[in-house]
């Protein structure tokens, strides 16, 4: 039943994504830019439907009341999809910074394009993030907020921590607030795998570091409070009713917290 329901998904999400980009791309082009954002929050919290009838994977997310008015930099922890489609709906005007080449995907760049997203390549590195920055800066003037996943790629859950030196230059040069996000979706939606599993996937927004830190100081507030956050949900959800299957590196680190509580 598994594996069936998460066929079922998978094939669901993929139409629902055609057909849904199909039917709203004259909505979408013709309206403003702000406005048209409704487009792909409706296809995300849709996907996230989607998954919750089909899979019995509900999503809990909490802490609403720590996301400030106007410009801020949100930080999601990143293990799979999920969290590209879990966040961004609660944003008024969200803001990637993306690879440069998916803005060469036809149609979907497109849709890249209007909403004035970050290219960035990566080829150049430093150069790469200076640009990005210079172009962020634009963009945040007009109240936007920037969705940055600190450790640029999809990490397992349970996995140490590998953030990249690149959020504390953007926090530093940006001076705005941080909002860290924790949860543990990579159990429920693993990255590589087509198995999504049932249960409750518990996101968290955590309250803002405020900016005016060093980027030392900065870094270490936010793998503390973000990795403290997520320990936190992964016992939680072990805990919990209808707990998923526990990847080794996941179980090894649940095992590290019970231990450490116990001692």
């Amino acid at each position: 039943m598994l594996v069936f329901r998460s066929l079922l998904f998978n094939f669901a999400l993929y139409l629902s994504t055609i057909v849904q980009m199909v039917f709203w791309t004259p909505f979408y082009f013709l309206s403003p830019r702000k406005a048209s954002w409704y487009i792909p929050k409706f296809w995300a919290r849709s996907c996230l439907w989607l998954m919750k009838v089909i899979c019995g994977s509900r999503a809990d997310i909490r802490g609403m009341e720590n996301l400030p008015s106007g410009p801020f930099i949100l930080a999601p922890k990143h293990q799979s999809f999920w969290d590209v489609l879990a966040f961004f709906p609660y944003l008024e005007d969200p803001l990637f910074i993306l690879k440069r080449e998916l803005r060469w995907i036809p149609f979907f760049g497109l849709y890249i394009i209007k909403q004035r997203l970050i290219p960035v390549d990566r080829g150049k590195k430093g150069k790469a993030l200076r640009d990005a920055i210079a172009l962020t800066r634009v963009e945040m003037q007009e109240g936007r907020q920037l969705i940055i996943y600190p450790e640029g790629t999809r990490r397992p859950p349970g996995a140490e921590p590998a953030y990249k030196w690149g959020i504390a230059e953007i926090y530093s040069e940006l001076g705005l607030p941080v909002v860290p996000v924790a949860h543990q979706a990579g159990l429920f939606w693993p990255r590589r795998k087509f198995l999504r599993h049932p249960g409750t996937i518990h996101g968290r927004f955590l309250p803002p570091i405020p900016p005016g830190l060093g980027k030392e100081a900065f870094m270490a507030r936010l793998v503390a409070e973000t990795e403290a956050a997520c320990d936190a949900i992964l016992v939680e959800t072990a805990d919990g009713p209808n707990p998923p299957p526990f990847p080794e590196i996941a179980a090894k680190r649940l095992a590290e917290l019970k231990a450490a509580k116990g001692s």
